[in-house]
């Protein structure tokens, strides 16, 4: 099979679609795909994970071969649920299977440096970084930037994990240490004063269709996303500027598939792009109730090769990421009359992955909360008090 014919292949429902990772965002892709009327099979070290609760499951390492070729000989099309799968293995099946996203993207965006030339390339900016090869380079280049600025690992990293802001110059030794140990190349960011953080997801079908989400409005607490709010709270022209360059991203790239472009708005109204995640994102879930199609049902049609789905809002709606701590009050919430939501004429729709222990600051699920305004969404959080503990 030549790649134009690769391109244009088209996996209708009855068939399998194999899942490279099996945690929440496999498991709820599997359930958007099964009700079009697809099968599922996940490749997940973890046994009975959140995919493997509502697919087959082969539990086997990312990096086993054979695994991974008896993924490829029960599937008709394979998939990856996050980016960090080994490029090799991706690059194996391809010559193997029928991988439409292929594993070039994969090697792209499994590196800081990379991504950062690729958007530039796209067309679209990034905050000014530096290439970080020892401590005086560090301290030329926050000396450059000015402080504060973060030092990232130009791979791995997720959460937080792998970051380290300077606020100092005096803590550069300190930074450089403590992140060289990763052994990966290290990425100097200028720190961007933004007024808002903001990601989109866009589609794009192997024929070169592309749809956008709506622009969500990102909250983080401690370096982990705590709301998506859509509508955006911004001016219409940077929604909307926002939107032109995630579709420009996934032009640029090739992507197939779903790519999530994460962005900060600076108190001008520019727009820098901060990262991107080839996959369904966790600043998209709002989609599963509030747009008419999913996240999840979309990346199932673009890598299957169907038309895209409406992309439309049909809500305003607040995602709520529920972590460890919050389960418990959570599910104590869920059991009785929930007179806030309807006070507040809000409609709160609780999606919980399965994952088997509630760790402290580990996402367990999330909640979206569907109402006439966002305003009404955010009170029904705060009031909950669920978020406070």
């Amino acid at each position: 099979m030549n790649k134009t014919d690769a391109q244009s292949k088209v996996i209708l429902p009855g068939g399998t679609i194999g899942i490279l990772g099996g945690g929440q965002l496999g498991r709820m892709m599997a359930n958007a795909g099964s009700a079009m009327g697809y099968r599922f099979i996940a490749l997940d070290p973890t046994p009975d994970s959140p995919a493997g609760q509502v697919a087959e499951q082969i539990t086997a390492a990312y990096d086993d071969r054979e695994a991974a070729r008896q993924l490829a000989a029960r599937s008709d099309v394979i998939t990856y649920e996050f980016e960090n799968v080994d490029a090799d293995v991706a690059a194996m099946l391809m010559s193997e299977s029928y991988v439409p996203q292929g594993s070039e993207l994969l090697y792209t965006t499994q590196h800081r440096l990379r991504e950062k030339r690729a958007i530039e390339a796209a067309g679209a900016q990034v905050a000014p970084y530096a290439e970080i090869r020892g401590e005086e380079e560090l301290r030329e280049a926050v000396s450059r930037f000015g402080t504060p600025c973060v030092l990232k690992t130009a791979t791995g990293g997720y959460d937080g994990k792998g970051q380290w802001v300077i606020r100092d110059i005096a803590e550069c030794g300190e930074a450089y240490a403590a992140l060289s140990r990763a052994g990966t190349q290290l990425v100097l960011e200028q720190f961007i004063d933004f007024a808002m953080e903001i990601s989109v997801i866009a589609a794009r079908s192997a024929n070169g269709e592309i749809k956008a989400f709506p622009p969500a409005e990102n909250i983080h607490v401690e370096n982990i996303l705590h709301l998506s709010i859509v509508p955006a709270r911004t001016g219409e022209s940077v929604l909307k500027e926002a939107e032109r360059l995630a579709v420009r991203i996934a032009e640029g790239l090739g992507v197939v598939g779903l790519i999530a472009v994460e962005m900060f708005v600076a108190k001008d109204g520019r727009l820098y792009v901060n990262e991107l995640a080839p996959r369904p994102h966790n600043s998209g879930h709002y989609t599963m109730e509030a747009c008419r199609t999913s996240q999840f049902e979309q990346h199932v049609r673009a890598v299957c090769g169907l038309p895209l789905g409406d992309t439309a809002l049909m809500s305003p709606v607040v995602m709520v990421n529920v972590l460890g701590q919050h389960v418990e009050p959570l599910l104590e919430r869920m059991a009785v009359q929930d007179e806030a939501s309807e006070r507040l004429g809000v409609a709160p729709k609780v999606h919980l992955y399965g994952k088997k222990d509630a760790v402290f600051k580990r996402k367990m699920g999330h909640v979206n909360v569907l109402g006439p305004t966002v305003e009404a969404a955010l009170e029904w959080i705060n009031e909950t008090k669920i978020w406070k503990v």
